[in-house]
């Protein structure tokens, strides 16, 4: 489960009610998204041919972005969201390989392997601690052995006043909780993950920061 700003789903929808929908892609571009996008492509270092996925995709942003940034990619979004899913169709209409499905994050419905790189946006935070670690294994669970997982999200920073972040966290829409560089790392790791990094961009709220986190799938060894 997820919080749900009191709507009804047992998702957050992406602009965290229905009826805030319309209103999203502005919000996303006024709250200064497009960057992050880009800076999360580039670091994916995608290339003709790489199969990659979206979680939790929304609208569509990123997917597109990538897809804009590589037009060889096949680009698959998945978001457990369907109005959120019809907007995402219509803005990718006329493009080939891409492609937008209905899922959750805990429990992607793809095949082990499936993909080259996994990327997500801004949505980890938004889940239970136990569906953010669910989640970060079926990232690995789907993802081929030397494929990569780019994450952009809010990380809490080390040692901060636990009411001064609560308040921040409210403020920042992260309804249960953001992670630390360390409780990241260690739910990557313990998805098996190796090669992490933590970078934070910018500040979000006073304890809060703005993160590229990246990981990697071990490559197979070989017999």
């Amino acid at each position: 489960m997820t919080g749900t700003w009191h709507n009804h789903h047992d998702y957050l929808p992406a602009a965290g009610h229905d009826l805030l929908l319309p209103g999203y892609d502005l919000l996303t571009r006024l709250l200064g998204m497009r960057p992050a996008y880009r800076a999360l492509v580039d670091q994916a270092e995608l290339y003709d041919g790489a199969q990659v996925l979206e979680i939790g995709c929304g609208t569509g942003n990123l997917t597109l972005a990538a897809k804009s940034a590589e037009s060889g990619v096949d680009m698959t979004g998945l978001d457990p969201d369907p109005r959120a899913l019809t907007r995402a169709r219509k803005k990718a209409r006329g493009l080939t390989g891409i492609r937008f499905e209905q899922g959750y994050a805990q429990k992607l419905p793809y095949a082990d392997g499936s993909f080259d790189r996994v990327l997500s946006s801004m949505m980890l935070h938004h889940l239970d601690p136990d569906v953010k670690a669910a989640a970060l294994a079926e990232a690995f669970r789907v993802l081929r052995p030397g494929g990569r997982l780019g994450v952009s999200d809010v990380i809490a920073d080390e040692g901060t006043d636990p009411g001064q972040l609560a308040a921040a966290e409210q403020r920042a829409g992260c309804l249960n909780g953001a992670l630390s560089q360390c409780q990241y790392s260690d739910l990557l790791q313990a998805a098996g993950f190796t090669g992490i990094s933590i970078t934070p961009t910018h500040q979000a709220e006073p304890g809060l920061h703005s993160a590229i986190v990246q990981a990697v799938r071990p490559a197979a060894q070989q017999p």
